[in-house]
């Protein structure tokens, strides 16, 4: 199981690949949306924001988050890990439902580049 730590630093691993992405994955990664990412099986929940092609971390909770996100995730640490490493596609995931997104109409279009 991941622990908080690998799953922070996954989270600023994604960070970085998003600001370095070209064309539409950089298109999309440039919303200005309230982000969360609950982390399942350590029951915990990172919250921040995606701006400026980047996630910034603000916070981290205990449990799913007290306020909705305009963008809202859910998996285990495992899974966000190996999305990040590359092991596990993200597309995949969220077609089985191992990875929860939510998100508006909208920002889910937007957004469908990065999948």
């Amino acid at each position: 199981m991941a622990t908080m730590a690998e799953c922070r630093s996954a989270l600023e691993r994604l960070s970085d690949n998003l600001a370095g992405a070209d064309g539409d994955v950089r298109s999309a990664a440039a919303l200005d949306r309230s982000l969360s990412c609950h982390i399942k099986d350590l029951d915990v929940t990172f919250t921040g924001r995606l701006a400026g092609g980047r996630i910034q971390v603000l916070d981290t909770v205990e449990g799913p988050p007290a306020r909705k996100a305009e963008i809202r995730l859910a998996m285990t640490g495992d899974d966000l890990v190996a999305m990040v490493d590359g092991e596990l596609n993200f597309a995949k995931a969220w077609g089985s439902g191992r990875v929860r997104l939510e998100a508006g109409f909208r920002d889910l279009l937007k957004l469908r580049s990065l999948l």
